[in-house]
C-alpha cells in the first residue's frame, strides 16, 4: 500500500515537473522563468529521494543535497543578477 501511495506520488511529482518546465519555456519575463527553475529543482530533488528509497541506494541522498545546495546558489545569484546588484 505504502508503494503505491509512492509510486503515484511520484508520477504527480513528474507531470507537475513538466508543466512547470513549460511555464519555464513560455514565461513571459525572467522572473517567472527563475521561479519555474526553482520549483523544477525542488520537484526534482523529491524525485531522487524517491529513487533513492525504491533503489535503496542512500548514495543518492547525497546527491540530492548537493544538487539543492547548488541549486539554492544558482537561483540567488541569477536573482541578484536581475536586480541589479551583481
Amino acid at each position: 500500500m505504502a508503494e503505491t501511495i509512492l509510486i503515484v506520488s511520484g508520477w504527480i511529482v513528474l507531470v507537475s515537473v513538466v508543466i512547470s518546465f513549460v511555464r519555464f519555456v513560455l514565461g513571459p519575463d525572467y522572473l517567472n522563468r527563475l521561479v519555474a527553475f526553482d520549483a523544477m529543482t525542488i520537484m526534482t530533488l523529491s524525485l531522487i529521494v524517491l529513487l533513492a528509497w525504491f533503489l535503496d541506494r542512500m548514495i543518492y541522498l547525497d546527491v540530492a543535497l548537493v544538487y539543492g545546495l547548488l541549486s539554492f546558489l544558482g537561483v540567488v545569484a541569477v536573482a541578484r543578477f536581475g536586480e541589479g546588484e551583481l
